[in-house]
């Protein structure tokens, strides 16, 4: 069976192509090319934008993991703009606060905010416009306002009171008249636009060269006054999801330490594609693994929709999780065993291990101590709960995490030239904003096991194992994919069933993000307080009810949620020689545009 209703036209053009998580950065990517900017000025412009008018999802205090071909290129290359730990953050710091796990919430996760400097390395390398005109479309809309959706001012509702007492600096940003904004009046967050203008201010004044300009830009946000701010209240002491007040760990040194930097991604080859993802450091090759073990099963032949194809990506994506959860980390500072991970004879073993019915139990590979570190992190997940608010990703309001953690951007222009950018971090509900500044800061620290000796294990400036992980996919070495979507545990699960259902079931882009949603909930989750949750399967209720009752005959776990409850998936595509963009519907703000 093959769904052909489609939500949104199927995108079709020749001069370039357009998806975000919102339509005003779609608008606002599509602007910049039209401009004569190529993708990446646009995917920059874009992903300034979506920090001001998503900031529960991201903000200046975030994240940047990217990948991304120049055309004309040998191979895709990844822009890792995901900050370390602070120097000063070690297991023992933070055990003897009498903790067993990282806060979700507060001053104690802060990692350093890499999406500014990550941002400027692809302007700087690879963009062709100035700093003014890629930050032009964010200050606009911070200064002179952009529509609330409805889920950021749902976030806000619950953390009015707590704004008010606990985080004072936050309810000045994000509280009107110390109430939750009104949620059909343009809001402004006039402090993150000052900050920005402030940058540009020093990046101009540095000289009229654009690439003296990214540098000046990049000393005012590390080494000047961003970091000073930064540096003067991570001082300070706040209350966090443990229900005390901790002071931050974070410095101005930390900042001054730090620099984005270009990566080769992990690539394997399935069914005439090369997929190509970011390292270990994010949950990204755990992708890859899964379509080692799917490469010699006959998923063409299985219904879209039907429970073999729902039930066999689930129980290849619990194998690809237990490996995550044993083996992933920063591997600047830990050995992954990747030659082995990625290899065809390890994805043949483990191949065996998807059976007909549900597995209830998480089996990593057979490599070194694999058994006794899940047995480790079991025996973690979950050991702390969040005393008041907290838990989940973002980790503050009480929101189902499935509904989306971060935001998404896949852009196409006519010479070729891709990328795929998942930024996130800086939630507004995951810590307080930065006085003088007007952003929060990325508590992507949560992340971590405070253990001695697992790979995720708390290290001094090194990176968390993120669950961020944009995919880019080539055809004979030319860039012909780029995929994404927001949701923490689920973006390799979304993204999946999206890539499979276009590869072998003939589906439009469109058709196969409209198509129903699946996922797992079969790992140690990565976000405060870290739960696991055996077996636990999620499907839309527009399956049909013979998939639904067939998956619970095989053991299944299955909660059923709305019909278009799961993914927020984007792409755009480039063969039979048109770019093409697709967007979900789901929340309704995602948009595709091209021509």
């Amino acid at each position: 069976m093959q769904p052909t209703f489609t939500t949104r036209p199927d995108i079709r053009g020749t001069f370039g192509a357009v998806a975000t998580t919102h339509w005003l950065a779609t608008q606002t990517g599509m602007a910049l090319l039209e401009r004569g900017g190529n993708a990446f000025d646009a995917a920059i412009a874009a992903g300034f934008v979506l920090q001001i008018v998503e900031p529960h999802l991201n903000g200046p205090g975030g994240e940047l993991p990217a990948i991304m071909h120049r055309a004309g290129a040998a191979a895709p290359q990844v822009i890792c703009g995901q900050g370390p730990f602070p120097a000063s953050a070690t297991v023992e710091r933070l055990t003897a606060l009498g903790l067993a796990q990282m806060p979700g919430t507060g001053l104690l996760p802060a990692v350093v905010p890499g999406a500014f400097d990550g941002w400027m390395l692809l302007l700087r390398d690879y963009g062709t416009l100035t700093l003014r005109d890629v930050l032009a479309y964010a200050i606009f809309y911070a200064e002179w306002g952009f529509p609330l959706v409805p889920r950021i001012v749902a976030t806000i509702i619950p953390a009015v009171e707590y704004f008010k007492t606990e985080w004072p600096s936050s309810g000045d940003v994000w509280l009107a008249n110390g109430k939750a904004p009104h949620p059909e009046k343009p809001f402004r967050t006039p402090a993150i636009a000052e900050t920005y203008k402030r940058i540009l201010a020093e990046a101009e004044a540095a000289g009229g060269n654009r690439i003296v300009q990214i540098e000046a830009a990049r000393r005012a946000f590390y080494k000047g006054f961003v970091a000073e701010a930064i540096d003067r209240f991570y001082k300070t002491e706040l209350m966090d999801s443990t229900g005390e007040r901790h002071r931050g760990l974070l410095t101005g040194d930390d900042l001054a330490r730090y620099t984005a930097r270009i990566e080769r991604p992990l690539s394997v080859d399935y069914h005439g594609l090369t997929v190509h993802k970011l390292g270990p450091w994010s949950q990204g090759p755990m992708f890859l693994q899964t379509l080692r073990l799917l490469e010699r099963i006959d998923i063409a032949a299985m219904d879209p929709i039907g429970p073999d194809f729902v039930h066999t990506l689930i129980e290849a994506l619990k194998l690809g999780f237990a490996d995550r959860d044993a083996f992933y980390g920063d591997p600047d500072a830990v050995d992954v065993p990747l030659s082995i991970l990625l290899s065809t004879d390890y994805a043949d073993e483990r191949r065996k291990l998807i059976g007909e019915r549900a597995s209830t139990e998480l089996r990593p590979g057979n490599i070194g101590n694999a058994k006794e570190r899940i047995a480790q992190v079991l025996a973690m997940a979950g050991k702390e709960k969040p005393v008041g608010p907290g838990g989940g990703e973002p980790t503050f309001a009480p929101l189902p995490p499935e509904w989306g953690d971060t935001v998404h951007l896949d852009i196409v222009d006519a010479a070729g030239n891709m990328i795929s950018a998942t930024p996130s971090g800086g939630w507004l509900q995951g810590s307080p904003v930065v006085p003088g500044l007007g952003f929060p800061i990325s508590t992507r620290g949560q992340i971590c096991w405070l253990v001695d000796g697992h790979p995720s294990t708390l290290r001094p400036r090194t990176r968390p194992r993120t669950t961020l992980s944009p995919t880019l996919v080539t055809r004979d070495g030319k860039p012909w994919l780029a995929i994404g979507t927001p949701g923490g545990d689920q973006q390799e699960q979304w993204t999946l069933a999206v890539f499979l259902r276009l590869v072998h079931h003939r589906m439009s882009l469109q058709q196969a993000i409209d198509a129903p949603m699946f996922q797992t909930k079969h790992m140690v989750q990565s976000f405060h307080p870290r739960t696991f949750e055996p077996g636990r399967a999620i499907v839309e209720d527009r399956f049909p009810a013979e998939t639904r009752a067939a998956l619970e005959a095989r053991g299944h776990l299955l909660t059923v949620d709305g019909p278009w409850a799961l993914g927020r998936v984007c792409a755009v595509g480039r063969w039979n020689g048109f770019l093409r963009a697709a967007a979900t519907p789901r929340l309704m703000q995602a948009y595709a545009a091209g021509r």
